[in-house]
């Protein structure tokens, strides 16, 4: 964990505990988490590199990265691994120094590319048996700031 230099997150089912609600002009509506909130702040303040990508093209993925000045987001993504690796690619990373997080079959492939792949307590059977790290907390619950905390904490001892 400590040769980490980036994060990289799926958006719903890790930020978010994976359900929605359709407002009643049609709008969607998701729940984040103040808790996972603070660990992508947390992460940002250290200097690690966040990025979002989500298989939705959905306006409240880029409400959240404006929240925390994320540029290089990945949206409507239904190859997940070449995003991860065009986001290394743009950084200047090598792929064992990027964490991805995700959470559901269609992350297997960018979980099985990372330097760490994590998932959180909930996530699909199949991606908890890919995960190296595994939070106790589920999407949209704190999920994400435990694999900060976790990330952090290798970085001092």
């Amino acid at each position: 964990m400590r040769e980490l230099r980036a994060i990289a997150l799926d958006v719903d089912g890790v930020l978010t505990d994976g359900g929605f609600w359709w407002g009643p002009n049609g709008e969607e509506w998701k729940r984040f988490c103040f808790g996972d909130i603070m660990g992508v702040s947390l992460a940002l303040k250290a200097g690690l590199n966040v990025t979002l990508i989500s298989g939705e093209d959905s306006p409240l993925v880029d409400r959240y990265a404006a929240k925390f000045q994320l540029t290089d987001i990945t949206k409507g993504c239904k190859d997940k691994a070449q995003a991860v690796r065009a986001y290394a690619e743009r950084n200047g990373y090598e792929l064992r120094h990027i964490c991805f997080m995700g959470d559901d079959v269609n992350d297997l492939p960018a979980m099985a590319i990372a330097g760490l792949a994590a998932a959180p307590a909930n996530a699909h059977p199949q991606a908890l048996a890919k995960a190296q790290f595994v939070a106790t907390r589920s999407g949209g619950n704190g999920a994400v700031r435990e694999l900060v905390d976790a990330i952090l904490a290798a970085r001092i001892a």
